[in-house]
This record gives C-alpha cells, sequence and structure tokens, in this order.
C-alpha cells in the first residue's frame, strides 16, 4: 500500500508490505536514493518472515516534498526526524530499522537518540565515520569530482545510461544484473518529481558526530558490509561493530556498497532472526 503521509510538515510517500500486526521494519535508504531502492522482491521476502516492512522516499526524492535544487528548506537533522514522524503517522510506537549508507548512519542516530522508538538496528555499507577510517577508492575520489550525471533527464537512455554508469562504481565484483537495475533506475526516474533535486542531500550539514555514542545503543544490533564497498572499506563496518555493544558482524564476500540480490539469501535470515522480537 502506497500513500502520502504529512510528516513534519512536509509530503512523504510511504510504502508498507505485510501486516501491521507483525513486527515493524522500517527501511531507510541512502542519500539521493528513493524507496525504489529497495526492491519489491527484497521487502516481500522480509514481509513473508512475517514482518510489516515500511519502506518511503526521502525528502527531494521520488514523490516526496521536493524542492529547487541548491535550495534545501531542510536540514540534515530534518531528514532524521522523518523516520519517527512516518512511526507516528502509521501509528506505531517502536520498529526495527534497516537503514543503508546514509540510512545506516540515520538508523545509529535514531538508536542512540531515540531509543524507546528502536527495537533493534541493522547498519549496511555505513560507518561510524572519524578520520582514522581508510578514505573512498581513488576511482570514487575522481568521481566526486565530475558533474553529477546525467545533465539532462529529458533524454530518458541517455540518463539511464549514465545512471547505470555511476551504480556500477559502486558496485562489487558480484554478478551485476543491468536490464534489472536499469529497469530500477527507470521505475525510480519516471516517478520523481524533480530528478536535480536529490543531488541536495549532498549538500546538507551532516551534525556533530555521535562516535563517541554508539556505546550507548542497548537494541540488538547487525551490521552487514561488503568486501568491496569502494565508499566504506569494510574496515568501517568493522569499527561500527566494535563500538556498538553486542553488534554481530557479516561481512558480504564480493559485495560493493549495495546489497545487492546474490547477497540476500544470506542477509534476509539475519535480518529476519534479529527482528523477530514483536514492536508495537
Amino acid at each position: 500500500m502506497t500513500d502520502l503521509l504529512n510528516v513534519n510538515g512536509v509530503e512523504l510517500c510511504v510504502d508498507t508490505f505485510g501486516s501491521p500486526v507483525d513486527p515493524a521494519i522500517l527501511l531507510i535508504h541512502g542519500a539521493s536514493a528513493s524507496m525504489d531502492h529497495w526492491e519489491p522482491a527484497f521487502c516481500e521476502r522480509l514481509a513473508a518472515g512475517p514482518r510489516y516492512v515500511i519502506r518511503y522516499d526521502h525528502r527531494d526524492t521520488g514523490q516526496s516534498t521536493s524542492y529547487a535544487p541548491g535550495k534545501p528548506e531542510y536540514t540534515g537533522a530534518d531528514l532524521v526526524a522523518d523516520p519517527i514522524g512516518i512511526l507516528d503517522a502509521l501509528g506505531i510506537g517502536k520498529a526495527h530499522l534497516v537503514g543503508i549508507s546514509m540510512g545506516g548512519g540515520i538508523a545509529q542516530q535514531l538508536a542512540v537518540e531515540h531509543p524507546d522508538r528502536v527495537a533493534s538496528v541493522t547498519m549496511i555499507a555505513t560507518s561510524p565515520g572519524g578520520p582514522d577510517l581508510p578514505p573512498p577508492t581513488d576511482k570514487i575520489r575522481a568521481s566526486f569530482s565530475e558533474d553529477t550525471p546525467p545533465t539532462g533527464w529529458s533524454d530518458t537512455e541517455s540518463a539511464l545510461d549514465e545512471l547505470i554508469k555511476s551504480d556500477r562504481l559502486y558496485a562489487g565484483s558480484l554478478p551485476y544484473d543491468e536490464p534489472a537495475r536499469r529497469a530500477l533506475y527507470a521505475k525510480a526516474l519516471a516517478r520523481t518529481i524533480n530528478p536535480d533535486s536529490g543531488a541536495n542531500h549532498w549538500t546538507l550539514d551532516g551534525g556533530d558526530s555521535i562516535r563517541h555514542r554508539l556505546r550507548e545503543i542497548a537494541v540488538p544490533a547487525l551490521v552487514l558490509h561488503g568486501t568491496e564497498d569502494p565508499l566504506f572499506p569494510p574496515a568501517h563496518g568493522e569499527a561500527l561493530a566494535r563500538e556498538v555493544p553486542g553488534a554481530r558482524l557479516l561481512i558480504l564476500p564480493g559485495a560493493g556498497h549495495e546489497l545487492p540480490e546474490p547477497t540476500w539469501d544470506v542477509a534476509i535470515p539475519e535480518i529476519l532472526a534479529l527482528t523477530a522480537r514483536r514492536t508495537s
């Protein structure tokens, strides 16, 4: 079920799978990524757990409230507050959080600052932050200085070519299903209000580091990290697992900055095991 919810003064597009009587899992994706990057087949496998699975469009992605490119009328703190607003709008007191990349950072912050709303936390391809951790690969750092592709969205096929080119930069050595990824990006592009506005996420102040507070996390925690993550090399996931008390670290061979389908047979049972506790 897909709906536009009024959350924190904006409209956020939210999609759910399964029954609300089952433990709730809130999926939080990364910067500039709409809910489409949580693929329906992945959500359906979690929902079969049984779980009540919730995915949503961040501000400036998909069908959620969009602002002019370069002029976001919100802060990084607002992106952190939005998941709590979604739980409020759905009448959910506590949820299991699953976050990837920026979404993993949001999940960390929520587990620290709103422990009463978090039943467990799964952090995928993310980092605790800090200058002691290795930088992105040379290819990723070089891509930061390039023009954000694509430069024109009206030519859909050219836009998809550029999006796939960028997507491949972050992938590991596991089989890359280009037709499936192209279909995912085509769907996301077709339902996005303003594709240029997703880049607004990269202009936001990330706020103060909470790394020193990760030891406060007292809920079950899982860290999933690819051996070939080019943005956050594996040392980031290892550090995160060390600093969150009791966190289980699961290394995904061949995975990059992603949770691709070849990893699901391992990742999904781990997430279901972590989220077996009922929420309210």
